[in-house]
């Protein structure tokens, strides 16, 4: 199949075929092109009376040079504060946000929590996530509004001030565990009862029944967990109590 460019000889090709009086269409079809592209190319080149193939063939290149190629956008730095080196930063940010995106998270999503997991403070706002991730406006207010409903960051407003932070804190993978823990609890009676609807002999009702089954395993075992983080959280506040 021939490239989406035409070359020197097809421009030949064109301009026999119209020194013979073929219509667009026969010419592109001895191209092995469409007509479109034939009446496209010599009307930008003179018409079919002023068509001239080394002509055409200049100007294309005329125009390839003019065209200027969008600069590459400078890579963002990372946090080069306590000594850190600001690349292996901002490798440590793409890596993270690559791997929240390949646990299911939204690309947007998953650079947004990483920017702002990796900042020492825990906050950056709209203007800064901008900066940082060179994108719109409108791209950080839509991401944060579904990392807000996920549970996973938090708004703040500055005291007597107009602008919104947005923060992630050390209890974000709990409230995110937590949020699981509760689709899963969900999950357990909706499967059961889908298992008794169905009846548990019959496969449909077996598949549920057995969904069930493992999905109460799981919630069992996460709430023995999170039971003991919440006793190693209150023993270590009671620790730090003079």
């Amino acid at each position: 199949m021939p490239g989406d460019r035409l070359t020197d000889e097809d421009r030949q090709q064109i301009a026999a075929g119209l020194a013979e009086g073929l219509a667009f269409a026969e010419i592109g079809r001895r191209l092995g092109r469409p007509a479109s592209t034939v009446m496209r190319e010599v009307s930008r080149n003179g018409g079919p009376d002023g068509y001239r193939a080394h002509q055409a063939q200049e100007a294309t290149r005329n125009r390839a040079r003019r065209t200027r190629k969008p600069q590459a956008q400078p890579r963002p730095m990372g946090d080069s504060s306590h000594g850190r080196d600001p690349r292996a930063v901002q490798d440590l940010t793409e890596s993270f946000a690559t791997l929240l995106e390949q646990q299911g998270m939204p690309k947007m999503a998953a650079r947004v929590l990483a920017c702002l997991y990796v900042a020492d403070s825990g906050t950056l706002t709209a203007a800064d996530l901008v900066q940082r991730l060179r994108v719109s406006p409108a791209s950080i207010s839509q991401t944060v509004g579904f990392l807000e409903q996920q549970g996973l960051i938090k708004r703040e407003r500055e005291p007597g001030g107009r602008r919104e932070h947005y923060v992630v804190d050390d209890e974000l993978w709990v409230r995110s565990t937590q949020a699981a823990l509760t689709m899963n609890d969900t999950l357990v009676v909706a499967s059961q009862r889908a298992a008794e609807i169905l009846g548990p002999t019959t496969p449909a009702g077996a598949r549920f029944d057995v969904a069930a089954e493992f999905l109460q395993l799981v919630s069992t075992t996460m709430h023995q967990m999170m039971d003991q983080w919440n006793d190693t959280q209150t023993a270590r506040t009671s620790d730090l109590q003079p």
